[in-house]
């Protein structure tokens, strides 16, 4: 096909001037390249709407995929929300659920997209559903030519991956239990798909070296991501009439990519933070280094240990001898007063026994003398010391007689020994 240019309209410039003569000029035809361009001329030379054109190129697809290849691919039901949605809002669709592989999103092969392909052509084409009486979905038919034209085109795909929030595994829940390494791994998993740097390291074991989960972290910590957001870019106007309004568009469409382009930095240094943080081996090693310099401490202080262990247990020592030397000084008090309660207790028993001696053996059978025998006795007791009246007592347990014989005889030796004057007895004087 030749294009013929349009001749210039209005007048030649007058101040121009060549510097050197024109070359001989050649007539030259221009072809069109790009599929863009050639897809908008076979809709302008074979008279079709771009409807007719996207069931048209569908067509041509679902020929070129082997009948016989198309495994389950597809087989997924899609949500009536999702049969429902608004064409025009076709990028806040889940183009993966669209295409019916959703279990694959980002993993999927172009062949497995073909074929994905394939079946929502022939399951949701509008001639199909017309023919079987079904509702009028043409506009979920142009969503599913929209989501191919993305899955095949590289650049687009990856925009559209980049903000892919179903195919994002979140982080297990914070202060829940949960096995540490089948929680973060898909995390990291996931993450790592974004990486530009490849391979990426994996979140490893338990038993991984401390150099091998360092190397994890040290990978994460300068984790630089290939993610664009220009998906969510809203759409510049082709009118180029007001070019005020197409920039404007442009810088806000920049400013919301370099924002949502923080917001994932900030999410992952966060990630990476709190997984440091939860990591099990991670305190591990800190507990190993800590043991380790506690241990070369220990050797390193040996000496003065051994000597500060000998002054406490000479403390120690002089502590117990003292504390024992008290004990025992407080035993042989409390001994001491006990016993001094008890001869207090027994001369005051003894005294009764000599109070009540006249009584108890009938007055020695002189009762009418009984009050001046209880003043005698009264006497006789003030003037006996603990151990007379311990051997007088001994005495009265004999018969009246008996009794009576031993006080006259005490009564004796104290007037013997001048304690008493008989003089003051009335009864044994």
């Amino acid at each position: 096909m030749t294009i013929v240019l349009p001749a210039l309209q209005g007048p030649k410039t007058p101040a121009f001037e060549s510097v050197k003569p024109y070359s001989t000029p050649n007539r030259r035809p221009i072809e069109p390249v790009g599929r863009y361009f050639l897809a908008h001329a076979t809709r302008t030379l074979r008279g079709h709407t771009w409807s007719e054109y996207e069931k048209l190129e569908a067509e041509k697809n679902v020929k070129q995929v082997d009948e016989n290849s198309d495994d389950d691919l597809g087989d997924e039901e899609q949500s009536a929300e999702l049969l429902a949605h608004d064409p025009r809002e076709w990028k806040t669709a889940d183009l993966y659920a669209v295409l019916g592989i959703s279990h694959l999103r980002w993993k999927a092969t172009e062949d497995q997209i073909r074929r994905a392909h394939r079946k929502q052509v022939l399951k949701h084409h509008p001639d199909k559903k017309s023919a079987a009486g079904g509702l009028d979905q043409d506009g979920f038919f142009k969503i599913i030519q929209k989501a191919f034209e993305v899955m095949l085109d590289p650049t687009k795909r990856l925009q559209y991956d980049s903000v892919d929030e179903a195919a994002v595994v979140r982080p297990p829940a914070p202060k829940t239990k949960y096995d540490f390494f089948e929680a973060w791994g898909p995390v990291f998993e996931s993450e790592a798909h974004f990486s530009k740097k490849q391979p990426v390291p994996l979140l490893g074991t338990i038993d991984s070296t401390k150099e091998e989960v360092d190397a994890f972290y040290k990978f994460w910590g300068s984790f630089d991501s290939w993610k664009t957001f220009e998906f969510k870019d809203e759409d510049v106007p082709d009118d180029t009439a007001n070019r005020d309004h197409k920039r404007y568009i442009e810088r806000k469409n920049i400013s919301n990519r370099k924002k949502l382009k923080q917001e994932d930095n900030k999410r992952i240094i966060e990630m990476i933070q709190r997984a440091q943080s939860e990591d099990p081996r991670i305190k591990m090693f800190k507990e190993a280094a800590k043991k380790e310099k506690e241990r070369k401490k220990w050797e390193r202080e040996a000496g003065s240990r051994q000597a500060a262990e000998e002054a406490a247990r000479k403390k120690a020592e002089e502590e117990a001898a003292r504390k024992k030397a008290e004990e025992e000084a407080a035993a042989q008090k409390a001994n001491s007063k006990k016993a001094k309660e008890a001869a207090k207790a027994a001369k005051k028993k003894n005294k009764r026994a000599i109070r009540s001696a006249g009584k108890d053996k009938g007055y020695f059978g002189d009762e009418g003398s009984a009050e001046a025998i209880d003043a005698d006795l009264e006497l006789l007791v003030d003037k006996l010391d603990d151990t007379k009246l311990s051997d007088l007592v001994g005495k009265l347990g004999g018969d009246a007689s008996a009794a009576k014989a031993a006080i006259e005889e005490t009564v004796k030796e104290l007037s013997a020994g001048g304690a008493i004057n008989a003089g003051h007895l009335k009864y044994f004087s």
